[in-house]
């Protein structure tokens, strides 16, 4: 599992993800997924474009990270689901708690609302 942080974001911080939020993927990006998304209240942009899969682990690191964020007033959107991704998240109900939009430019135009 990659993240590809853009260091030059500020607000909103942009962060893709690439590999499978499984048990092991999810391991190997948690500390610095919840230190970029978490600890401040710059508004996040996740590109879930390069996810192939994700487990209820992965569900729950989204969440946690989402609900930190906003808890410091700050919002977290994601973009680029591949549609097993957007059908689990759908189907958990995550969409509702961490908007969900097809591409970037719609997510950022969000922001701006």
């Amino acid at each position: 599992m990659d993240i590809i942080f853009d260091e030059t974001s500020q607000n909103p911080k942009r962060i893709g993800l690439r590999g499978r939020l499984d048990l092991k993927g999810t391991g190997e990006i948690e500390l610095r997924f919840t230190s970029l998304t978490a600890t401040d209240s710059n508004d996040v942009v996740i590109d879930m474009s390069g996810v192939d899969f994700i487990a209820s682990l992965g569900m729950r690191l989204l969440l946690t990270c989402a609900k930190a964020k906003s808890a410091r007033g700050g919002r977290m959107i994601m973009f680029g689901l591949q549609p097993m991704v957007s059908e689990a998240l759908e189907t958990a109900g995550i969409d509702s708690l961490i908007p969900i939009f097809p591409d970037s430019q719609s997510a950022l135009t969000s922001l701006q609302s």
